[in-house]
């Protein structure tokens, strides 16, 4: 199983950017874990270049922080890139993150 060490982003709040353009505010917090799966999906589509998503779970050793705003998850840094986190399951001490497709905030 390899391991994981890599920040998580939580949406915080909501920010006007400009006049009626509203964006959120992400927090980000490092944390260590293990990839407990390992995939890869090209995806073939209309457009001129595929999709790469990944099918990949991540368990991570849960904070307080953690545990108390899993809610609020928006991506995981993992291989160089932000991955969108499309589900939280919680079974304590740890959260298991799953990813999809690349994060595009």
């Amino acid at each position: 199983m390899a391991k994981f060490n890599g920040k998580v982003g939580y949406a915080s709040a909501s920010v006007e950017t400009a006049p009626g353009v509203w964006s959120e505010s992400i927090v980000e917090r490092t944390y260590f874990g293990d990839v407990i799966r390992n995939t890869r999906r090209l995806d073939d589509g209309e457009k001129v270049n595929n999709d790469i998503s990944v099918g990949n779970s991540i368990s991570i050793v849960a904070d307080e922080y953690a545990l108390n705003h899993f809610f609020a998850i928006r991506y995981v840094e993992w291989a160089g890139s932000l991955w969108t986190v499309t589900d939280v399951e919680v079974q304590r001490p740890r959260l298991i993150l799953r990813l999809k497709g690349v994060y595009n905030g």
